[in-house]
Parts: C-alpha cells; sequence; structure tokens
C-alpha cells in the first residue's frame, strides 16, 4: 500500500528522486533502488544516498558503490554521516554534526579520495544545482502554464465583473454603461440581430387582418337594420333622391365598430399583443446582458422602468390609432359615391333593374314603394356603405401598423431609458450603491480569484527576473 502510493508520488516527472539505501545493506536487495528503477528506469530524476557508512563491518567499505561500479547511476553516489543515536542524546546540534561529517571523510583512508564529493553540504549543493538546471528547462513551460492561468483568471473577473468602484461618479457612470448594453442588446432584438423582433411583424401580417374581418359589419348592415337607420335619419320627411343623411349614420355607426368597447379585438391584438412582445424582449434582452447577470437589484430597476416606458408608448399608440379612426368619421370620401353613381347599377339584378323601371312599381328615384323602401334598393345601400368601409380597412389596414410601429417601436428604440437616466442622474451616493448590490457568493468569489490573480503575476514577475540574471 505504502509502496503504491510512493510510486503515484514518484512519477510525477518533475519529482526529483532520493533513493536513499544502508551502506551496511546489499544495494541489490535496496527498496529505495527497486522503487526508484520502477518509476524512473532511465535514472535521470534519481540521486543514490548510501548512509551508515560508519557503521559497516571492519574491513569492508561502500567505495564501489559510491564510485558508481556496484550500480550506476546517471548522476553520483553520495554518502553521508548522520548523527549518531548517542549525539542525538547529547543534543549536537547540525553545525557541529556537519563538521564531524566533514572530519569524517578527509580522514578516512577508504573515502579520502572522495572527500569533496561526500556528505550532506555536498549533497544539498547537487540537488540545488540540478533543481536549478531542471527549473530552467522548464521555465518556458512554467511561463505558459502560469499566463495561461492568469488570462483565465482575468476571463473570470470579467465575466463576474471587476471590483465595484466607492465614488459616486464612478458609480454612475458604471449604471449608466450596463444600462446602454442592455439598449445595446434589446435593440439587437427588434432589428433582427437577435430572435423576437420578427414576431411583431406577425401582429401585423396576421392578428390585425384577421380580427378586422371579425368585425360584424354584415349584421350591421342587414336589411333590417339599413332600412331602421335610414328611416330614422329622414325623421318625419323623408329623403327625395338619396338618402344621404342614412348613408352618414350607416357609416358612423360602422366605423364605430373600429373603437367600441364590444368590438375591442382590434384594439387587443394591436395594442396589448405589441405591448407584451416588447415587455418580453425587454426581460430577454436584460437576461442576455452579461454584464448585468452580477446586479439584480438594478436589473429590477431597468425592467421597472422600461415596462413604464412601454406602458405610456401603447397608451400614445392607441390615441394616435383612435384619432385615425375618427379621421374617417370625420371626413367622407365623396369621390367614392360619386363614382358608384357613375356606374352601372351592378349590384341588381335583372329583375330588380325591370322593377325599378316599372313607373306604376317605382314612382320615384328615392327607392320608396308606397309607404316602404323597397329590398333592392335598401341592399344597393347597405352595399355601397360596406364597400366604403371595405375602403376604410383596407386604409386603417396600412395606416395602423404604421401609428403602431412609430409610437411604441421607433419610441422604444429611441427612448426606452430616458426617464429613467434622469431619474438615475439626481439619485444620491447611496442609492446608486444600493443599485450595484451584489450577491455575496459573488463578491466572495472575486476577492478568491484577485487574490489567486495577484500570486500568479508576482510569481510570474520573479520568474522573469531570475531568467533576466
Amino acid at each position: 500500500m505504502i509502496n503504491s502510493l510512493l510510486k503515484l508520488a514518484l512519477v510525477h516527472p518533475n519529482c526529483i528522486i532520493l533513493a536513499i539505501s544502508p551502506a551496511n545493506q546489499d544495494i541489490a536487495t535496496s527498496d529505495a533502488i527497486k522503487l526508484a528503477r520502477d518509476v524512473d528506469p532511465s535514472g535521470e530524476r534519481t540521486f543514490g544516498v548510501l548512509t551508515k557508512l560508519d557503521l559497516m563491518d571492519k574491513g569492508t567499505n561502500a567505495v564501489d558503490v559510491l564510485e558508481g561500479r556496484a550500480y550506476r547511476l546517471q548522476h553520483p553516489w553520495v554518502g553521508i554521516v548522520n548523527r549518531s543515536q548517542a549525539d542525538i542524546n547529547k543534543n549536537v546540534d547540525m553545525i557541529l554534526a556537519r563538521r564531524k561529517e566533514r572530519e569524517y571523510f578527509e580522514t578516512s583512508p577508504d573515502y579520502g579520495h572522495l572527500a569533496s564529493r561526500m556528505g550532506s553540504e555536498y549533497l544539498a549543493k547537487l540537488l540545488s544545482e540540478h533543481l536549478e538546471l531542471v527549473i530552467r528547462q522548464r521555465i518556458p513551460s512554467i511561463i505558459a502554464l502560469i499566463n495561461k492561468t492568469i488570462d483565465e483568471l482575468n476571463a473570470e473577473l470579467d465575466r463576474i465583473g471587476r471590483p465595484i468602484a466607492t465614488d459616486g461618479g464612478a458609480q454612475l457612470y458604471m449604471i449608466l454603461e450596463l444600462c446602454r448594453a442592455f439598449d445595446r442588446v434589446f435593440k439587437e432584438h427588434l432589428d433582427g440581430g437577435r430572435p423576437g423582433g420578427d414576431r411583431i411583424f406577425g401582429v401585423f401580417d396576421n392578428q390585425l387582418p384577421a380580427a378586422l374581418k371579425k368585425l360584424p359589419f354584415d349584421r350591421y348592415l342587414s336589411l333590417k337594420n339599413v332600412q331602421k337607420v335610414v328611416t330614422e335619419a329622414d325623421g318625419y320627411q323623408p329623403h327625395l333622391i338619396a338618402p344621404e343623411q342614412g348613408y352618414r349614420r350607416l357609416i358612423d355607426g360602422a366605423i364605430s365598430y373600429f373603437k367600441g368597447p364590444a368590438e375591442a379585438s382590434v384594439d387587443a391584438v394591436m395594442f396589448l399583443l405589441v405591448h407584451y412582445v416588447l415587455k418580453e424582449l425587454v426581460r430577454k434582452s436584460i437576461a442576455e446582458t452579461q454584464e448585468l447577470k452580477r446586479f439584480p437589484s438594478l436589473q429590477t430597476d431597468i425592467a421597472t422602468a422600461a415596462n413604464e416606458s412601454l406602458e405610456k408608448f401603447r397608451d400614445e399608440s392607441r390615441k394616435t390609432v383612435l384619432r385615425l379612426v375618427e379621421m374617417e368619421s370625420s371626413y367622407l370620401t365623396a369621390d367614392f359615391f360619386r363614382k358608384l353613381n357613375a356606374e352601372p347599377e351592378k349590384n341588381l339584378n335583372p329583375s330588380d333593374k325591370k322593377k325599378n323601371a316599372e313607373p306604376d312599381k317605382n314612382p320615384n328615384q328615392s327607392g320608396h314603394t308606397g309607404d316602404r323602401l323597397n329590398e333592392s334598393y335598401l341592399r344597393r345601400i347597405g352595399s355601397n356603405v360596406n364597400a366604403y368601409i371595405a375602403m376604410v380597412c383596407d386604409t386603417l389596414r396600412n395606416t395602423i401598423p404604421k401609428a403602431v410601429v412609430y409610437c411604441q417601436v421607433k419610441e422604444a428604440k429611441r427612448s426606452l431609458l430616458t426617464n429613467f437616466y434622469a431619474q438615475v442622474g439626481s439619485r444620491e451616493k447611496e442609492r446608486l450603491s444600493a443599485m450595484l448590490d451584489e450577491d455575496p457568493q459573488l463578491m466572495e468569489r472575486r476577492i478568491q480569484i484577485a487574490k489567486r490573480l495577484e500570486l500568479y503575476v508576482s510569481a510570474r514577475d520573479d520568474i522573469d527576473a531570475v531568467c533576466w540574471k
């Protein structure tokens, strides 16, 4: 188990292996040498160390091992003499122990010729030189690894955000920059750079025509209702040539369906659907603005301000569209009816034309038969009014989207956060700080990343300094 753990530690290519073996045992059976051979077959990282040279039997020595004949390594063997148990009991310090070690090798008849390459001090020097060599060889890859880590830490800081300034002016600038980042994402949705804005076109192209078709003009222009409206418009004095007052009342009544509360489908489609699409784009834009993710309070403030602006734009859009409808009511296109009168009576079948042409059954051009308006005459009035309303529908189908885009979409692009900017500019530092309130866990993570970044930058500077020496 222990050997397995040692192998896991020693297998790393940057690890220097000290194969320490006692000199009074057979080197061929040394566990340290066997383990070093397994993890470092080439011997590039292995240093052989012999201990207890002073405890070998008389007449024996470890010169063959120290000179590399018994077991060859790439690096020279080093013999050392540590403190004995008696020295430890007498509290012999390391300085004295090193001096006694040097004297042992210098005066030893077996190892005197090797004294300059023996001892703990020489081993420390040898390992230091090798470590410096290895470090110099590894410096390019170490620098590359440090630079990569620094880049990753900087990227992480950029992702979660740099530390917030404490100065009020800097905080205001930061809030405005974050708002502009959101505004850019929002405009990309509207202009097609991001998905979502196309849904507004779908409202104009599908829902609006469908809503207009649902308006009950057929029921309103039924023969019974046409007769009722025309008769009421005439009052006690029936019309002589054409029921102009009846026409006007029928047209006004039909146009009122475009704005009447009972037929609010057009209003719901044009104002509410476009409004909801814009609100959804605000929500998505806030979620997609990376710079805002660390500031939940500011996200809420921006969403509130944007939705308040959208409410105002929707109300203005409704007023503008209602003005368009009122314009159609306030002035009727007379040329439309003049052209109708100039055309042949296409809407009447031959029997109706023959009936209208007979003087005994059609005593006047007003369409009266006795006291009643005849059916073909009423049908023609309804048909004329229906044709005029169809023309108004075509006009509104083209002008309503323009009004909605101008009042809601264009205004949202131009001034969605204008009021918010004015409010933020007048706020005190404490309120600005509250807007930039962050998650405590995020703040702690930023601190930890900043500390790591500082350590890596310092390490890189130190390595650079060593390399240039």
